[in-house]
């Protein structure tokens, strides 16, 4: 469990960083920067645990969680507009907050003792939703959306890997640090060397 309660802790570290960098594009305030790192740092957690049935809900039982986020908001909220690109930076940290939350998410759902599917779901929901409401709210083009770029194939990978380790070990650490690991080479290898997924290509329909 304490394992499962440090993912938690990085990965809304982290990605409360992202919604507040989200929120230095869009030229929000203090309290704005808050919410919205509050959302992204929260929101996948908050689908995985109402899911599975957790009670009560990570944040809600420990409260800390919420002041890691804002925390992160108030170091962003002074420091954005020294970095270069925002953008890039926001991208990177977003690759690493995948990697730890679709590990926490996954390691839950082992822990719960979770059939391999929703293992596999709540690895891609912990990993994905925080960013997508992130996104959505501020108008930005969902990182989860982008054309063909690894993101939630990374977290289904991740997920999925962490299952296969587990039929060779009992080692939690190793299954979720491989899950970590896999999750963030995709997601890596798809920012730095544009790995896709084919697309769909709409063609005329047949006469």
């Amino acid at each position: 469990m304490i394992l499962l309660s440090l993912l938690d802790y990085g990965s809304v570290l982290v990605f409360a960083l992202t919604g507040a960098l989200v929120a230095s594009r869009a030229q929000l305030d203090l309290v704005g920067f808050a919410f919205i790192a509050c959302l992204t740092a929260l929101g996948g957690g908050t689908v995985r645990d109402v899911l599975l049935n957790r009670d009560p809900v990570f944040w809600i039982g420990q409260p800390a969680y919420i002041l890691l986020a804002a925390a992160a908001s108030v170091l962003v909220f002074f420091t954005a507009h020294r970095v270069e690109s925002r953008y890039n930076l926001l991208l990177w940290l977003d690759s690493f907050a995948l990697a730890i939350a679709v590990a926490a998410g996954t390691g839950v759902a082992l822990a719960l003792s979770q059939p391999p599917i929703i293992v596999i779901i709540m690895g891609i929901s912990t990993g994905c939703f925080g960013g997508l409401l992130r996104d959505v709210v501020c108008n930005e083009v969902p990182l989860v959306l982008r054309q063909g770029e690894l993101y939630v194939t990374a977290a289904f990978a991740g997920a999925a890997s962490a299952l296969l380790v587990q039929t060779q070990t009992d080692n939690a650490l190793a299954a979720l640090g491989i899950c970590a690991g896999v999750t963030w080479a995709l997601r890596a290898g798809s920012l730095a060397f544009g790995w896709k997924m084919p697309v769909y290509k709409s063609r005329p329909p047949a006469n």
